[in-house]
């Protein structure tokens, strides 16, 4: 008997795929986040990644009741406004992760290329040992040691939902064509 044939998810989410959350369904995202890390590895601190891996890695940080510091890395530079095609490390690695056992945090994993770049940069500052962790990992691609949600909607996070247009708090832009809010 032949297996039925299953199409496999892609990557990319479909527009009718979005996640919309609320900072309640965020925090209870952190939460089993760190029950997940808890129950299979115990790092003494948390490295997470600038901009928006620091607020679940700040949070799990204060779950597990360990350290935390931050790496900045990125696709913009300072001027925010070139976006480049890989990213790049803007901040040098917290020395504390020397010889002690490292969780570097993002809030989500496509591609790998942000998490592989901090992982490579934290192994360089020789801790005892390193995992990653983040909120949300897709079906396909990078997969971290520990997600929250394996899924492939788009996420709108509870930071990213609106934005300053001048003196304004608006809709983000990035949401306007979707209708999603």
């Amino acid at each position: 008997m032949s297996a039925p044939y299953f199409e496999m998810p892609t990557s990319e989410p479909t527009p009718h795929e979005t996640l919309d959350l609320d900072w309640a369904m965020f925090g209870e995202l952190c939460r089993a986040l760190a029950l997940k890390v808890a129950r299979d590895y115990d790092p003494d601190l948390i490295v997470g990644i600038e901009r928006a891996g620091v607020i679940p890695a700040a949070v799990v940080a204060s779950i597990l009741g360990v350290e935390y510091f931050s790496i900045k890395i990125g696709r913009r530079g300072e001027d925010q406004e070139q976006v480049r095609q890989r990213p790049e490390i803007f901040s040098s690695v917290p020395p504390e992760v020397r010889g002690r056992r490292v969780l570097v945090v993002d809030e989500i994993t496509t591609s790998g290329d942000t998490l592989r770049l901090a992982l490579a940069a934290v192994r360089g500052a020789h801790p005892s040992e390193v995992r990653t962790a983040t909120s949300f990992a897709r079906t396909t691609g990078y997969q971290p040691d520990y997600s929250a949600l394996t899924m492939d909607a788009e996420v709108v996070f509870p930071w990213d939902r609106q934005v300053f247009e001048g003196d304004e708090l608006v809709e983000n832009p990035r949401y306007r064509s979707t209708g999603e809010r």
